[in-house]
């Protein structure tokens, strides 16, 4: 997928599951336009569903159910340990991220390559280097920034399948402006050539994000986006049918604004009909 994804110039979306719903309302979208897709799952939300393997099991479940038949890769997103990318492969992940970026560079290279080891060849692997930052970082210092030769190094050494470089994205709301160092990621993408992720995806500009993605990046994060629309509809729902207490309907209140920003971002990375 991320393959194809690179050499034409789009991204493929990976969007974060956290139930049964909002796993259908992803894969009935994606379906609906043709779109390939990652169904992204951090930790806490697989845990919050009951364990890797419900999560498995869910997945495998909707796709047989509702006749999904565009590629879809269900992904462990920011594992933080070897055991925990295990674990997710062992239950049936068809791909895992190992996040060791907290580490020097040479440690993040040794857990990476123990991921890569255990999952090759059927689960592929990405990993990160740099510091992808969080809503509490208001402004990404040159410090977080991936550098060249980590990039070089950690692919050399481990032969993961894609790489998320950090490069000025952070994960939840932004608190400032968007800062993407395009020019390392352009560095970055031509010496390499291969897959490059952008976490953080919700919250910055279109315009950057097409910007990254003629610049390598083929995967894009989204996860904040879909949160707030749905939240939002859910709350205005309740708040206008003080009667309703079948969580059924309540849920099912933010299907519609949910879906609508997984179209836009399907638009956006140019991913509709490339399934």
């Amino acid at each position: 997928m991320l393959a194809k994804a690179h050499q034409e110039k789009f991204a493929i979306c990976q969007f974060n599951i956290n139930n049964l719903e909002w796993t259908r309302y992803i894969l009935e979208e994606c379906q609906k336009n043709n779109a390939p897709v990652i169904l992204g799952v951090s930790s806490g939300a697989a845990k919050y569903m009951g364990g890797f393997l419900t999560v498995v099991s869910l997945v495998k479940g909707l796709l047989h159910d509702l006749k999904i038949s565009i590629p879809v890769i269900l992904h462990l997103d920011h594992g933080g340990s070897f055991e925990e990318c295990q674990k997710a492969i062992d239950a049936g992940f068809t791909s895992v991220m190992i996040d060791a970026s907290q580490y020097d560079i040479a440690k993040n290279i040794a857990i990476t390559k123990s991921v890569v080891d255990y999952a090759y060849p059927k689960v592929t692997v990405e990993a990160e280097v740099g510091h992808i930052g969080g809503e509490e970082d208001s402004v990404i210092s040159d410090i977080y920034y991936a550098t060249v030769d980590d990039a070089k190094r950690i692919v050399e050494d481990t032969k993961i399948d894609m790489l998320a470089p950090a490069l000025g994205s952070v994960h939840g709301l932004y608190q400032g402006e968007p800062n993407l160092n395009f020019e390392r990621m352009k560095e970055i993408n031509d010496l390499l050539n291969m897959p490059l992720v952008l976490h953080g995806g919700s919250g910055i500009y279109d315009e950057q994000i097409k910007k990254a993605i003629s610049l390598g990046i083929c995967k894009i994060n989204v996860n904040t986006d879909l949160q707030i629309a749905w939240s939002t509809a859910v709350r205005d729902f309740l708040n206008n049918n003080d009667d309703v207490y079948d969580p059924r309907k309540i849920i099912k209140a933010g299907e519609r604004s949910m879906k609508k920003v997984i179209h836009e971002k399907l638009l956006l990375t140019g991913s509709i009909n490339k399934a």
